[in-house]
Parts: structure tokens; C-alpha cells; sequence
């Protein structure tokens, strides 16, 4: 295998692998209706807000890194749901879903034979493909890891 097909297959495996952090799958299925609004005491947020951001932010860093009409996010107000609550327990499967979506959409664009990682993105301040997966995954580990802190403090972690 050449170089650029082994950092490929790696970044793909960062993004949707569990090595050396918590699985989101794992993490984010199964989660009673009660627990995804709870906020335990010294945490900031609920999995609800936590899955949302998540969802948030992977879609606001998909979007730069194709889109050359991309249009910024206004930080937090754009990144964060409101309320603690999820409105519905559909809310909840769709965020999943559509989590899940751009992550594929993500790992599409990482393994397109056009994409070129080192590029810069051209309507960015210097970025590329690479340095945006990078993020994502330190993105989403970050709050990934959060997220099994929250259910651990609500007794809803099994290790």
C-alpha cells in the first residue's frame, strides 16, 4: 500500500473506530428516555446536548470542507440545542442518524481519489481536508469522552 492509501485508511479508521477512544455508537444507543435531559450535578451539559453539538459541529465541519458557498456559524448559539431536554424521542434517532450520515459523507470525502488532503480548502484561511478531519476526530472524541462521563455520573455506564 502507497503512503496516501495508508493515511487514508487510518483517518477513516480514527473517525469510525474506537481505538483509543470511546465508540459513539456504543455510547450514544441505548440510552434510556429519561437520562438524555438530565444534567447531573457538575456537568454542563446532558447527552442531549452533548449528541446535538456533536452532530452540530461534524455537519458545520463537513459543510466547510466542500461546500465553497459555506456560510459560518455563529459560536455557541448555532453549536449548542437549547434546552437540556430533547424535544422528542424522534429527535434523539434523527440526530443519530444524521450524526452518523455526515460521518459517512466524511469518510466519502477522505477516501475520494480527488480529494486532495494537503490542499488548501479554497475558501479558508489556509485549512485542509487533512487539518479538518484531524479536528473533527479531536472533536468528537472530546465529547464523545464527555458523554461517558455524564452516563457514568447518571449510573447508566457499564465499562
Amino acid at each position: 500500500m502507497d503512503s496516501e492509501k495508508v493515511l487514508r485508511a487510518q483517518l477513516v479508521k480514527l473517525l469510525n473506530e474506537a481505538q483509543a477512544h470511546a465508540d459513539f455508537k456504543k455510547v450514544f444507543n441505548g440510552v434510556p428516555p429519561a437520562l438524555r435531559g438530565e444534567v447531573p450535578k457538575g456537568v454542563p451539559h446532558s447527552l442531549w446536548q452533548l449528541l446535538e453539538h456533536l452532530r452540530l459541529a461534524q455537519w458545520d465541519i463537513l459543510d466547510f470542507s466542500r461546500n465553497p458557498k459555506y456560510k459560518e456559524l455563529k459560536f455557541p448559539d448555532d453549536y449548542w440545542p437549547k434546552s437540556a431536554q430533547p424535544p422528542s424521542e424522534a429527535a434523539w434517532d434523527k440526530s443519530i442518524k444524521e450524526f452518523e450520515k455526515d460521518l459517512g459523507e466524511m469518510t466519502k470525502l477522505i477516501e475520494g481519489s480527488k480529494t486532495d488532503l494537503y490542499a488548501k480548502i479554497p475558501h479558508g484561511e489556509g485549512q485542509t481536508i487533512l487539518r479538518e478531519v484531524l479536528v473533527l476526530a479531536d472533536h468528537n472524541a472530546y465529547h464523545v469522552g464527555q458523554a461517558v462521563l455524564v452516563r457514568r455520573l447518571l449510573g447508566n455506564w457499564k465499562d
